[in-house]
């Protein structure tokens, strides 16, 4: 057994106790890893954060409230020296690049093995990255993907273009902006010629083939 100088304190954070519980029986088996506290949800996380100080932080990402990804970023800024890895059941693109630039070092789904859990808590300690092989595959999925075009559309023309996609017409996307329907007329001029299409329904299939809107 190591002595308590090597020991690394572990957190847990996750909106289920059932999770919590065997994460908890895990790191028993564990000499080197100790559980230091849990909490069931991020606000609570950064709380018990000042008052335990651990070492390294295993986030669940899907919490009501403040999220795994808030309550990452909070940690990371208020304490540095804390690390934290990503311990979810989701493997979204999205969801693995807000982790990671919130501060997270590591991101691993729930069925991971316990070893390589382990292995993780440990590498988390010593400042080394862990990414499961789905997330990794994500980020350079998102790497390989061709930047979005630059239109040159205003925040008003983006908002009017979101709300065609939407299927609105010009009187309900006037009504939503409470604005004048030949304002949004304009709008819509606009950006049929900044997107070179001759129609709305050209417009809303460029914007969702871009990516310029979601």
């Amino acid at each position: 057994m190591m002595n308590s100088s090597q020991t690394i304190r572990v957190m847990l954070v996750d909106d289920h106790a059932m999770v919590r519980r065997g994460l908890a029986t895990f790191l028993k088996v564990f000499d080197d890893l100790e559980l230091v506290g849990e909490a069931e949800s991020g606000e609570k996380a950064v709380q018990l954060c000042a008052q335990i100080h651990p070492d390294v932080v295993l986030m669940d990402l899907m919490m009501p409230e403040m999220d795994g990804v808030a309550a990452t970023r909070l940690i990371r800024q208020q304490y540095p020296k804390v690390q934290v890895v990503a311990l979810t059941s989701f493997k979204e693109q999205e969801l693995v690049q807000n982790a990671l630039q919130a501060g997270a070092i590591g991101y691993l789904l729930k069925d991971v093995a316990a070893e390589d859990l382990a292995q993780a808590i440990r590498a988390a300690h010593s400042g080394r990255p862990t990414l499961a092989a789905e997330a990794a595959q994500a980020l350079v999925h998102a790497a390989n993907r061709p930047p979005v075009p630059d239109y040159n559309l205003t925040e008003r023309e983006q908002d009017v273009l979101a709300l065609m996609v939407e299927g609105l017409n010009n009187t309900q996307i006037a009504a939503r902006l409470v604005v004048s329907p030949s304002t949004i007329k304009t709008h819509v001029s606009n950006i049929l010629s900044k997107l070179g299409v001759a129609s709305r329904s050209e417009a809303v299939a460029l914007a969702l083939r871009s990516g310029l809107v979601t």
